[in-house]
């Protein structure tokens, strides 16, 4: 029997990634990292900046994200995000100065405290990469 689903990545420019020979991809949500294999309970959750991992018969891809919507239905991962990018194609000065510009964004004056909570995510998560 089968252990594969499907993933669909969408962002606003394409669709990005779709793969029918997925067997898990972790992602991380708001209540944490989350594991996801075939049948799993139907879920709809929210991204936080972070690395998504995906494992398939065609080996592991790994994707930086900042935001984003996963809904797992009928054995079908669907990801919508507003920003997507493959950490086999991004270069080490794109991390740097995404970094750089969340360490300016979280010395901002007057941002709320779910804004500093996302930001400090995204600087953790960029920090590791460089």
């Amino acid at each position: 029997m089968s252990q594969e689903y499907k993933i669909d990545i969408v962002n606003p420019e394409k669709s990005f990634l779709s793969k029918d020979d997925v067997t898990e991809v972790v992602v991380p949500a708001f209540e944490g990292e989350m594991g996801i294999l075939k049948d799993h309970i139907s879920i709809i959750s929210f991204l936080k900046p972070g690395i998504i991992t995906i494992y398939s018969k065609t080996g592991e891809d790994k994707f930086f994200v900042e935001d984003g919507i996963i809904e797992f239905k009928d054995n079908v991962l669907s990801i919508l995000t507003s920003s997507i990018i493959n950490l086999k194609e991004m270069e080490k000065n794109k991390i740097q100065n995404l970094l750089k510009k969340a360490e300016e964004d979280a010395g901002s004056i007057g941002i709320s405290d779910q804004s500093k909570y996302l930001i400090d995510q995204k600087i953790e998560v960029l920090r590791s990469l460089n």
